[in-house]
């Protein structure tokens, strides 16, 4: 039997990433040869992996990626179990590196992005494989968004848990966080009202309809307080009917034309959003088994 060294544990934990322990079985099991120690190791990551697929993951991280010309960005939104392993080294050099990936390449969907390679030298799923070995929880890619522009792009990122990522042409650098800020801030549908969709607006209309009738007024009389509600809820879900953040008497419509600019599009990316939480009784477990 090979001697198993602490040099070749180190080795192998460099080029890993996992633990002590699993390193030096992989060696025993290969003999001592570092190449098949590291081929043990990503098999049994990625039957590691498929044993915490199917667990929520509903914590995590956004991460940005802006070309050094500003012309090309991307935002992705990466999930974990915990909040712990979303502020991990590990976790968030993931998520940095997988959001300049997406921005160098044009990748059409997630399951594209899974065989797309980092600066590492990785793809992107061994790189996850490698991490859920190391921190024992289930890691996804779940989202992402890519822009590229012949105008500007702004990012605003609050902490790791919201993301914004805005395209507009005209006024300057400052105004582009600006807006973005704004976006995270008040969490608009679309930049317009043209941009509301249908079926959302007719939704509306009959609420507003349905009560407005119960006020026993005329029909016309009905009718000018549904469309004075469909007016404020537009201004209300629309970026550019929204107050200014910073300004509060200016809307953001009324900021743009005084800097002669324009919102072209934009993404918000909220951790979780959307993602129904497990809810765990840790009393109730404690007492259940105690039963046992």
């Amino acid at each position: 039997m090979a001697e198993i060294t602490a040099k070749m544990v180190a080795e192998l934990r460099e080029a890993t990433g996992l633990g002590m322990m699993e390193c030096k079985k992989a060696l025993v099991e290969a003999e001592g040869d570092i190449k098949k120690a590291e081929e043990i190791l990503r098999i049994k990551s990625g039957a590691k992996a498929g044993k915490v697929a199917g667990r929520t993951a509903a914590e995590g991280a956004i991460a940005q990626f802006v070309s050094a010309d500003g012309k090309v960005g991307a935002l992705v939104e990466v999930n974990c179990e915990t909040d712990f392993v979303a502020k991990d080294e590990g976790f968030v050099g993931l998520t940095k590196a997988v959001a300049q990936a997406i921005a160098e390449g044009d990748v059409a969907d997630v399951e594209a992005l899974a065989n797309v390679k980092l600066a590492s030298g990785e793809t992107v799923e061994e790189a996850r494989k490698a991490l859920i070995s190391k921190v024992g929880e289930n890691i996804t890619v779940r989202r992402f968004v890519r822009f590229q522009t012949a105008d500007s792009l702004a990012v605003y990122l609050h902490g790791s848990k919201i993301g914004v990522m805005v395209e507009f042409a005209g006024g300057d650098e400052q105004l582009g966080k600006d807006v973005a800020m704004h976006i995270a801030a008040s969490k608009p549908v679309c930049v317009s009202k043209e941009q509301v969709a249908a079926d959302l607006l007719d939704k509306e209309r009959a609420i507003y309809t349905a009560q407005a009738a119960e006020s026993g007024k005329p029909a016309d009389i009905v009718a000018k307080m549904v469309e004075g509600r469909i007016t404020k809820y537009l201004a209300e879900i629309t970026l550019l009917g929204q107050p200014f953040v910073k300004n509060p008497d200016q809307t953001v419509e009324k900021l743009l034309a005084e800097k002669k600019a324009s919102v072209k599009r934009f993404q918000m990316f909220v951790v979780g959003e959307g993602i129904e939480k497990k809810v765990v009784d840790f009393a109730a477990e404690v007492a259940a088994a105690a039963k046992v």
